[in-house]
Protein backbone atom coordinates (compact mmCIF):
# COMPACT_ATOMS: atom_id res chain seq x y z
CA UNK A 1 0.00 0.00 0.00
CA UNK A 2 1.40 3.52 -0.82
CA UNK A 3 1.41 6.43 1.50
CA UNK A 4 -0.10 9.60 0.49
CA UNK A 5 3.10 11.10 1.67
CA UNK A 6 4.67 9.34 -1.13
CA UNK A 7 4.54 10.99 -4.28
CA UNK A 8 1.80 9.35 -6.43
CA UNK A 9 0.49 10.57 -10.00
CA UNK A 10 -1.76 9.25 -12.29
CA UNK A 11 -0.78 9.69 -16.26
CA UNK A 12 -3.60 9.81 -18.55
CA UNK A 13 -3.40 9.25 -22.56
CA UNK A 14 -5.78 9.04 -25.65
CA UNK A 15 -5.59 8.67 -29.03
CA UNK A 16 -8.80 10.10 -30.67
CA UNK A 17 -10.27 10.77 -33.91
CA UNK A 18 -11.70 14.22 -34.54
CA UNK A 19 -13.66 14.53 -37.71
CA UNK A 20 -13.54 17.83 -40.23
CA UNK A 21 -13.84 20.54 -37.51
CA UNK A 22 -12.29 24.08 -36.20
CA UNK A 23 -12.47 22.47 -32.23
CA UNK A 24 -10.09 25.44 -31.34
CA UNK A 25 -9.12 28.30 -33.01
CA UNK A 26 -6.93 31.24 -33.25
CA UNK A 27 -7.45 35.14 -33.23
CA UNK A 28 -8.00 34.76 -37.01
CA UNK A 29 -10.71 32.07 -37.05
CA UNK A 30 -8.35 29.53 -38.26
CA UNK A 31 -7.80 25.86 -36.33
CA UNK A 32 -4.81 25.90 -33.95
CA UNK A 33 -2.04 24.00 -35.14
CA UNK A 34 1.86 23.86 -34.27
CA UNK A 35 4.86 22.43 -36.13
CA UNK A 36 5.97 19.57 -34.08
CA UNK A 37 8.72 17.08 -35.93
CA UNK A 38 9.48 19.50 -38.30
CA UNK A 39 5.59 19.29 -40.00
CA UNK A 40 2.19 21.42 -39.10
CA UNK A 41 0.09 19.37 -37.33
CA UNK A 42 -3.30 20.13 -35.28
CA UNK A 43 -3.75 21.25 -32.19
CA UNK A 44 -6.30 21.91 -29.55
CA UNK A 45 -5.30 24.03 -26.79
CA UNK A 46 -5.30 22.83 -22.72
CA UNK A 47 -6.69 26.19 -21.73
CA UNK A 48 -9.52 24.76 -24.32
CA UNK A 49 -9.81 21.22 -23.00
CA UNK A 50 -9.84 22.29 -19.21
CA UNK A 51 -12.50 24.40 -20.03
CA UNK A 52 -14.53 21.75 -21.49
CA UNK A 53 -13.36 19.40 -18.45
CA UNK A 54 -14.94 21.72 -15.76
CA UNK A 55 -17.92 21.79 -17.65
CA UNK A 56 -17.79 18.24 -17.64
CA UNK A 57 -17.42 18.18 -13.40
CA UNK A 58 -21.06 19.81 -13.57
CA UNK A 59 -22.32 16.53 -14.44
CA UNK A 60 -20.98 14.45 -11.22
CA UNK A 61 -20.56 17.20 -8.45
CA UNK A 62 -22.77 18.93 -6.60
CA UNK A 63 -22.02 23.30 -7.53
CA UNK A 64 -21.13 23.85 -3.57
CA UNK A 65 -17.80 21.85 -4.57
CA UNK A 66 -16.61 23.95 -7.70
CA UNK A 67 -15.25 27.25 -8.17
CA UNK A 68 -16.72 30.10 -10.65
CA UNK A 69 -13.75 31.69 -12.79
CA UNK A 70 -15.65 35.35 -12.36
CA UNK A 71 -14.92 39.33 -11.65
CA UNK A 72 -18.38 39.26 -10.40
CA UNK A 73 -17.28 37.75 -6.81
CA UNK A 74 -18.91 40.75 -5.52
CA UNK A 75 -21.98 39.13 -6.12
CA UNK A 76 -20.89 36.02 -5.24
CA UNK A 77 -20.06 37.10 -1.91
CA UNK A 78 -23.00 39.18 -1.29
CA UNK A 79 -25.43 37.01 -2.08
CA UNK A 80 -24.03 34.45 0.52
CA UNK A 81 -24.33 37.20 3.02
CA UNK A 82 -28.54 37.59 1.88
CA UNK A 83 -28.67 33.95 2.27
CA UNK A 84 -27.06 33.81 5.94
CA UNK A 85 -28.95 37.51 7.03
CA UNK A 86 -32.30 38.18 5.25
CA UNK A 87 -32.20 41.74 6.96
CA UNK A 88 -29.05 42.74 5.11
CA UNK A 89 -30.48 45.20 2.38
CA UNK A 90 -29.00 44.05 -0.84
CA UNK A 91 -27.25 47.44 -1.25
CA UNK A 92 -25.17 46.97 2.05
CA UNK A 93 -24.40 43.45 1.39
CA UNK A 94 -22.60 44.64 -1.33
CA UNK A 95 -20.58 46.81 0.67
CA UNK A 96 -19.64 44.44 3.08
CA UNK A 97 -18.50 41.90 0.37
CA UNK A 98 -16.68 44.39 -1.50
CA UNK A 99 -14.62 45.55 1.79
CA UNK A 100 -14.04 41.49 2.85
CA UNK A 101 -12.50 40.67 -0.80
CA UNK A 102 -10.23 44.06 -0.97
CA UNK A 103 -9.59 43.18 2.81
CA UNK A 104 -8.58 39.87 1.92
CA UNK A 105 -5.97 41.55 -1.17
CA UNK A 106 -7.98 41.65 -4.50
CA UNK A 107 -8.67 44.31 -5.96
CA UNK A 108 -11.87 45.80 -7.18
CA UNK A 109 -12.90 48.33 -9.86
CA UNK A 110 -16.63 49.95 -10.49
CA UNK A 111 -18.13 48.03 -13.30
CA UNK A 112 -19.85 49.08 -16.29
CA UNK A 113 -23.60 49.87 -16.33
CA UNK A 114 -23.46 48.22 -12.65
CA UNK A 115 -23.33 49.81 -9.39
CA UNK A 116 -21.78 46.61 -7.88
CA UNK A 117 -18.19 46.79 -7.91
CA UNK A 118 -16.31 43.94 -9.49
CA UNK A 119 -12.93 42.42 -9.33
CA UNK A 120 -10.33 43.84 -11.59
CA UNK A 121 -9.37 40.53 -13.40
CA UNK A 122 -11.08 37.20 -13.32
CA UNK A 123 -10.85 35.63 -9.88
CA UNK A 124 -11.60 31.85 -9.51
CA UNK A 125 -13.75 31.15 -6.17
CA UNK A 126 -15.22 28.44 -4.35
CA UNK A 127 -18.68 28.46 -3.46
CA UNK A 128 -17.64 27.28 0.31
CA UNK A 129 -14.68 30.47 -0.04
CA UNK A 130 -17.53 32.81 -0.84
CA UNK A 131 -19.50 31.64 1.86
CA UNK A 132 -16.45 31.96 4.33
CA UNK A 133 -16.58 35.57 3.40
CA UNK A 134 -19.93 36.44 4.19
CA UNK A 135 -19.50 34.55 7.80
CA UNK A 136 -16.47 36.90 8.08
CA UNK A 137 -18.61 40.01 6.52
CA UNK A 138 -21.30 39.31 9.31
CA UNK A 139 -19.04 38.73 12.29
CA UNK A 140 -19.27 41.41 14.94
CA UNK A 141 -15.40 41.10 15.60
CA UNK A 142 -12.62 42.78 14.26
CA UNK A 143 -11.06 40.55 11.02
CA UNK A 144 -7.82 41.14 9.81
CA UNK A 145 -5.87 40.36 6.22
CA UNK A 146 -4.62 36.95 7.93
CA UNK A 147 -8.18 36.08 8.96
CA UNK A 148 -9.60 37.51 5.33
CA UNK A 149 -6.87 35.25 3.45
CA UNK A 150 -7.33 32.10 5.13
CA UNK A 151 -11.36 32.50 4.16
CA UNK A 152 -10.62 32.64 0.40
CA UNK A 153 -7.18 29.91 1.04
CA UNK A 154 -9.70 27.00 2.64
CA UNK A 155 -12.05 24.71 2.10
CA UNK A 156 -10.63 24.76 -1.94
CA UNK A 157 -13.34 23.80 -4.67
CA UNK A 158 -12.42 20.45 -6.58
CA UNK A 159 -11.71 22.17 -10.07
CA UNK A 160 -8.95 24.99 -8.02
CA UNK A 161 -7.50 22.12 -6.26
CA UNK A 162 -6.98 20.28 -9.85
CA UNK A 163 -6.31 23.45 -11.82
CA UNK A 164 -4.76 26.28 -9.76
CA UNK A 165 -5.51 29.82 -9.36
CA UNK A 166 -3.55 32.56 -10.27
CA UNK A 167 -3.91 36.28 -8.49
CA UNK A 168 -1.80 39.06 -9.70
CA UNK A 169 -2.99 41.24 -6.76
CA UNK A 170 -1.85 39.31 -4.13
CA UNK A 171 0.26 36.35 -5.02
CA UNK A 172 0.08 34.55 -1.56
CA UNK A 173 -3.47 33.96 -2.58
CA UNK A 174 -2.49 31.92 -5.36
CA UNK A 175 -2.87 27.99 -5.63
CA UNK A 176 -0.28 25.90 -7.45
CA UNK A 177 -2.35 23.24 -9.59
CA UNK A 178 -2.40 19.42 -9.05
CA UNK A 179 -3.06 18.53 -12.49
CA UNK A 180 -1.76 19.23 -15.72
CA UNK A 181 -3.30 19.01 -19.02
CA UNK A 182 -1.38 19.09 -22.30
CA UNK A 183 -1.48 20.72 -25.46
CA UNK A 184 -2.98 17.53 -27.81
CA UNK A 185 -1.81 17.10 -31.05
CA UNK A 186 -2.01 15.11 -34.28
CA UNK A 187 0.07 12.70 -34.42
CA UNK A 188 0.42 13.16 -38.48
CA UNK A 189 1.13 15.83 -40.69
CA UNK A 190 -2.29 18.36 -41.33
CA UNK A 191 -3.15 20.55 -44.10
CA UNK A 192 -5.87 23.24 -42.92
CA UNK A 193 -8.65 23.62 -45.99
CA UNK A 194 -11.50 25.71 -46.26
CA UNK A 195 -15.29 24.80 -46.52
CA UNK A 196 -17.17 27.43 -48.89
CA UNK A 197 -20.96 28.24 -48.15
CA UNK A 198 -23.60 30.24 -48.85
CA UNK A 199 -27.27 31.38 -47.24
CA UNK A 200 -30.13 31.80 -49.48
CA UNK A 201 -32.53 34.84 -48.77
CA UNK A 202 -35.76 33.05 -48.50
CA UNK A 203 -37.60 36.48 -49.20
CA UNK A 204 -35.51 37.24 -52.63
CA UNK A 205 -37.18 37.14 -55.93
CA UNK A 206 -37.66 33.66 -57.56
CA UNK A 207 -35.61 34.62 -60.61
CA UNK A 208 -32.69 35.78 -58.04
CA UNK A 209 -29.69 33.57 -58.81
CA UNK A 210 -27.47 35.28 -56.04
CA UNK A 211 -26.98 34.00 -52.72
CA UNK A 212 -27.86 36.12 -49.39
CA UNK A 213 -24.79 35.47 -48.21
CA UNK A 214 -21.35 33.73 -48.37
CA UNK A 215 -18.46 32.73 -46.53
CA UNK A 216 -15.60 30.07 -45.86
CA UNK A 217 -14.43 28.64 -42.59
CA UNK A 218 -11.24 26.76 -42.15
CA UNK A 219 -11.51 23.44 -40.77
CA UNK A 220 -8.95 20.39 -40.63
CA UNK A 221 -9.34 16.74 -39.24
CA UNK A 222 -6.87 14.79 -37.24
CA UNK A 223 -6.20 11.74 -34.87
CA UNK A 224 -4.45 13.68 -31.86
CA UNK A 225 -2.36 12.50 -28.96
CA UNK A 226 -3.83 13.66 -25.88
CA UNK A 227 -2.43 13.58 -22.08
CA UNK A 228 -2.65 14.69 -18.72
CA UNK A 229 -1.65 14.26 -15.64
CA UNK A 230 -2.19 14.67 -11.88
CA UNK A 231 -0.07 14.99 -8.81
CA UNK A 232 -2.44 12.95 -6.18
CA UNK A 233 0.00 13.68 -3.55
CA UNK A 234 -0.79 17.26 -3.81
CA UNK A 235 -4.39 17.12 -4.63
CA UNK A 236 -4.71 15.07 -1.51
CA UNK A 237 -3.16 17.70 0.59
CA UNK A 238 -5.36 20.64 -1.36
CA UNK A 239 -8.74 18.70 -0.30
CA UNK A 240 -7.64 18.57 3.73
CA UNK A 241 -6.10 15.38 3.11
CA UNK A 242 -9.98 13.79 2.65
CA UNK A 243 -9.07 10.32 0.76
CA UNK A 244 -12.58 10.08 -0.60
CA UNK A 245 -13.14 13.42 -2.16
CA UNK A 246 -9.14 12.72 -3.63
CA UNK A 247 -10.22 9.36 -4.94
CA UNK A 248 -13.75 10.81 -6.63
CA UNK A 249 -12.01 14.22 -8.08
CA UNK A 250 -9.67 11.71 -9.82
CA UNK A 251 -11.61 9.21 -11.00
CA UNK A 252 -14.35 12.37 -12.68
CA UNK A 253 -10.75 14.15 -13.69
CA UNK A 254 -10.16 10.49 -15.81
CA UNK A 255 -13.55 10.13 -17.14
CA UNK A 256 -13.91 14.33 -17.84
CA UNK A 257 -10.77 14.02 -19.80
CA UNK A 258 -12.15 10.92 -21.80
CA UNK A 259 -15.44 11.96 -22.60
CA UNK A 260 -15.27 16.40 -22.83
CA UNK A 261 -14.86 18.12 -25.93
CA UNK A 262 -14.75 21.37 -26.77
CA UNK A 263 -17.24 23.55 -28.23
CA UNK A 264 -15.77 25.32 -30.92
CA UNK A 265 -17.92 25.32 -33.89
CA UNK A 266 -20.00 22.02 -32.44
CA UNK A 267 -23.26 23.45 -34.43
CA UNK A 268 -21.35 23.27 -37.54
CA UNK A 269 -19.34 20.67 -37.64
CA UNK A 270 -21.49 17.89 -35.24
CA UNK A 271 -17.73 16.85 -33.79
CA UNK A 272 -18.18 15.14 -30.76
CA UNK A 273 -16.13 12.14 -30.51
CA UNK A 274 -15.05 9.71 -28.02
CA UNK A 275 -11.27 8.41 -27.46
CA UNK A 276 -10.16 5.31 -29.82
CA UNK A 277 -7.89 4.41 -27.35
CA UNK A 278 -7.01 5.44 -23.58
CA UNK A 279 -4.05 4.70 -21.13
CA UNK A 280 -3.85 5.22 -17.37
CA UNK A 281 -1.08 4.37 -15.48
CA UNK A 282 -0.07 5.08 -11.85
CA UNK A 283 3.48 6.27 -11.20
CA UNK A 284 5.54 7.20 -8.18
CA UNK A 285 8.49 8.27 -10.03
CA UNK A 286 7.60 11.19 -12.30
CA UNK A 287 4.50 11.87 -15.02
CA UNK A 288 5.95 10.67 -18.18
CA UNK A 289 4.48 12.28 -21.28
CA UNK A 290 4.80 10.46 -24.40
CA UNK A 291 4.19 12.40 -27.34
CA UNK A 292 7.72 11.81 -28.26
CA UNK A 293 6.40 8.78 -29.92
CA UNK A 294 4.71 10.75 -32.55
CA UNK A 295 7.98 13.26 -33.15
CA UNK A 296 8.30 11.21 -36.33
CA UNK A 297 4.63 12.00 -37.79
CA UNK A 298 2.65 8.84 -38.98
CA UNK A 299 2.09 8.65 -42.67
CA UNK A 300 -0.85 7.71 -44.85
CA UNK A 301 -1.22 4.34 -46.08
CA UNK A 302 -4.92 3.86 -47.17
CA UNK A 303 -4.54 -0.05 -47.37
CA UNK A 304 -3.61 0.34 -43.32
CA UNK A 305 -6.99 1.77 -42.68
CA UNK A 306 -6.29 5.14 -41.29
CA UNK A 307 -4.49 6.69 -38.31
CA UNK A 308 -6.03 5.47 -35.24
CA UNK A 309 -5.18 2.01 -34.56
CA UNK A 310 -1.56 2.93 -35.61
CA UNK A 311 -1.48 5.56 -33.59
CA UNK A 312 -2.61 3.25 -30.49
CA UNK A 313 0.10 0.72 -31.70
CA UNK A 314 3.17 3.33 -32.02
CA UNK A 315 1.94 4.88 -28.06
CA UNK A 316 2.02 1.60 -27.06
CA UNK A 317 5.49 0.70 -28.35
CA UNK A 318 7.07 3.98 -27.03
CA UNK A 319 5.64 3.19 -23.76
CA UNK A 320 7.48 0.06 -23.53
CA UNK A 321 10.49 1.88 -24.55
CA UNK A 322 10.42 4.43 -22.07
CA UNK A 323 10.07 2.24 -18.94
CA UNK A 324 12.46 -0.33 -20.35
CA UNK A 325 15.27 2.77 -20.39
CA UNK A 326 15.01 5.78 -18.71
CA UNK A 327 11.62 5.53 -16.43
CA UNK A 328 10.49 2.87 -14.30
CA UNK A 329 7.82 0.80 -15.18
CA UNK A 330 4.52 1.96 -13.81
CA UNK A 331 2.47 0.40 -10.55
CA UNK A 332 -0.76 -0.40 -12.30
CA UNK A 333 -2.23 0.26 -15.78
CA UNK A 334 -5.54 0.49 -17.78
CA UNK A 335 -6.46 0.26 -21.09
CA UNK A 336 -9.46 1.20 -22.87
CA UNK A 337 -10.35 0.51 -26.82
CA UNK A 338 -8.23 -0.66 -29.55
CA UNK A 339 -4.23 -0.65 -30.37
CA UNK A 340 -2.83 -0.98 -26.52
CA UNK A 341 -3.57 -4.88 -26.07
CA UNK A 342 0.62 -5.21 -25.93
CA UNK A 343 0.76 -3.27 -22.66
CA UNK A 344 -1.89 -5.91 -21.10
CA UNK A 345 -5.31 -6.41 -20.76
CA UNK A 346 -8.05 -3.79 -21.56
CA UNK A 347 -11.14 -3.07 -19.88
CA UNK A 348 -14.53 -0.61 -20.47
CA UNK A 349 -14.09 2.94 -19.10
CA UNK A 350 -16.25 2.63 -16.01
CA UNK A 351 -14.98 -0.67 -14.96
CA UNK A 352 -11.64 1.40 -15.64
CA UNK A 353 -12.99 4.31 -13.77
CA UNK A 354 -14.22 2.14 -10.78
CA UNK A 355 -11.12 0.30 -10.08
CA UNK A 356 -9.17 3.74 -10.30
CA UNK A 357 -10.96 5.38 -8.11
CA UNK A 358 -10.86 1.87 -5.46
CA UNK A 359 -7.17 1.88 -5.66
CA UNK A 360 -6.85 6.11 -5.03
CA UNK A 361 -8.64 5.11 -2.21
CA UNK A 362 -7.09 2.27 -0.71
CA UNK A 363 -3.61 4.39 -0.87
Amino acid sequence: MISMKERLYVDMHAIQTVPPSCVNRDDTGSPKTAVYGGVRRARVSSQSWKRAMRECFRDSFDESELGTRTKKIVDMVAAEIVKKDSSVSMSDACTKAKDIIELAGVKTKEAKNSEVAEARALFFMAKKQAENLAILALSNEKVGKKEAQAALSNKHSIDIALFGRMVADDPSLNEDASAQVAHSISTHRVDNEYDYYTAVDEKSPEDNAGAGMVGTIEFNSSTLYRYATIAVHDLFGQLAKDCEATAKAVREFARAFAVSMPAGKQNTFANRTLPDAMFISVRTDQPVNLAAAFESPLCADAGMGGYAVRSAERLAEYEKEVCSTFASPPIVTWQVGKGLISLGNTADLQTALEELEQYIRES
